[in-house]
């Protein structure tokens, strides 16, 4: 079988520092892309008017993002991690310049259409490298400081974007993504050295084809069920029909296809089937938590949304903590202990959220809060670093891509779920309505994390996984 096999050196040696200054910069613009853009959407509506689209800024990024994260992994498989890397942060850069020059709603939902493409690409794309760059136990810590980055940014994202909006403009929270881009891609280009074997490649044009229609038509609906459209409209139960016809014959085309775009082999492995599942729930359940959760404390207990974000930025700083950690000790511990431990406390977490009661005291959603955060960090990391070991090099970069949109499929269909059970019960919108609605969102998410903990439970023990690990 044709493959481009790439790895460090020999010849230029690899400066593993500067490149990993290099990835952590882009993988920073990319996440706080994500936070940074909802400070400045009053702004942007009134510049720019449109108002019945502004959802859908947040949403073809998403929708985007998703559809290019595997195409992105299995490119990096084929052509190596530079090249793909540069060629993501690039259109994301520009994308960026566009986003901050546009002139009407329309040409920035665009913008940001392309932008999420490049997304694709930063954050599965960077794992990969720090997979390849980082062996062991190296690899482990590595991952959990990456991990780290989306806690950062989303601590940062409303600070920064609230300042450039009231001293510069809301364009310029597009606009600091290119010297930090540019930054990233010196670093990058002049510092990753790599080695090819130069092979004939043949792109599963068929396969990328078809999956793009199906999570496109499945996102789409997801997306615009209970919003732009009743879930009861025929064009959502046409769309879920294409979605699962398109998706179906993708699965056909992988399985005769010379270079499959997501090689059917990988769902072979326990190891990705279990952290994939996994992955799906448990960040079902993160997004969850941090929508409703301000709601009820806002809505609920009269506090600001100032209060709020301060009682939520407990989630944010407990993430890291905890992902640094088992990058640190999984390889001493166990990673399969490390996972279940963070499922429990996800799990304990979700039962205490599913308790609240408007009489509740303020202090105990932030506990909460830290406690599902910690968890979070427990489980995720571990998971990164046993996908990219029970691999080899040649389907490391497509297995990161499949878990990363596992994860960012479990936030869309989370969201859609969950608004569904909130909306269901309110009428007058009274307290007591919201209440009840926010209670059933609990309750969904702790069935959830129910699902999640049987899900870990059957990872194969550490003897089995040392037994798989490949690099």
């Amino acid at each position: 079988m044709d493959r481009t096999h790439v790895r460090s050196g020999p010849g230029k040696e690899t400066n593993r520092k500067m490149v990993t200054l290099g990835l952590l910069a882009a993988l920073f613009i990319g996440a706080l892309d994500v936070t940074v853009v909802s400070t400045a959407t009053p702004h942007m509506v009134e510049e720019l008017s449109g108002l019945g689209m502004i959802t859908w800024v947040f949403s073809i990024y998403t929708l985007t993002t998703c559809v290019a994260t595997p195409i992105f992994g299995k490119l990096t498989d084929l052509y190596g991690r530079k090249s793909v890397f540069i060629t993501g942060l690039i259109v994301f850069v520009l994308a960026s310049v566009l986003c901050g020059m546009a002139e009407s709603m329309t040409g920035l939902i665009w913008f940001r259409a392309l932008q999420g493409i490049g997304a694709g690409a930063l954050t599965p794309v960077t794992f990969t490298i720090i997979g390849d760059l980082y062996p062991g136990e190296q690899r482990g810590k590595m991952q959990g400081l990456f991990a780290s980055v989306w806690s950062v940014a989303g601590l940062l994202g409303p600070l920064v974007g609230g300042y450039f909006v009231d001293y510069l403009s809301w364009r310029w929270i597009f606009y600091m993504n290119i010297p930090i881009g540019i930054v990233s891609l010196i670093m990058v280009f002049g510092f990753l050295h790599e080695r090819f074997e130069k092979k004939r490649k043949r792109i599963d044009y068929a396969g990328a084809i078809a999956f793009t229609l199906g999570i496109s038509a499945m996102l789409y609906a997801l997306l615009s069920g209970g919003e732009s459209l009743p879930w009861s409209s025929p064009v959502i139960w046409i769309l879920f029909v294409v979605a699962l016809a398109a998706l179906l014959a993708f699965i056909a085309i992988e399985k005769r296809a010379e270079e499959p775009m997501i090689p059917l082999a990988l769902f072979q492995s326990g190891v990705m089937n279990v952290s994939n599942l996994s992955g799906f729930l448990a960040f079902s359940i993160s997004t969850g938590t941090t929508i409703y959760a301000p709601m009820w404390i806002q809505t609920l207990l009269g506090y600001t949304a100032t209060k709020s974000g301060l009682m939520v930025m407990s989630m944010s700083l407990a993430w890291p903590i905890a992902s640094n950690l088992a990058g640190k000790l999984m390889y001493r511990l166990g990673a399969k202990r490390f996972i279940v431990f963070g499922s429990l406390l996800v799990l304990l977490g979700s039962l205490w959220l599913m308790s609240l009661r408007i009489e509740s005291p303020f202090w105990s959603i932030t506990a909460i809060l830290t406690v599902i955060g910690f968890g979070m960090g427990c489980l995720s990391t571990p998971q990164t670093v046993l996908i990219q070991s029970v691999v080899g090099w040649e389907m490391r970069g497509v297995a990161t891509a499949t878990n990363s949109l596992m994860r960012s499929l479990g936030q869309t269909v989370g969201v859609a779920i969950f608004g569904v059970l909130f909306n269901s019960h309110l009428i007058m919108h009274t307290k007591a309505e919201l209440a009840g609605g926010m209670q059933a969102v609990f309750v969904a998410i702790f069935v959830i994390a129910m699902l999640n903990m049987i899900a870990v439970v059957f990872l194969p023990s550490a003897r089995k996984i040392a037994e798989l690990q490949k690099s």
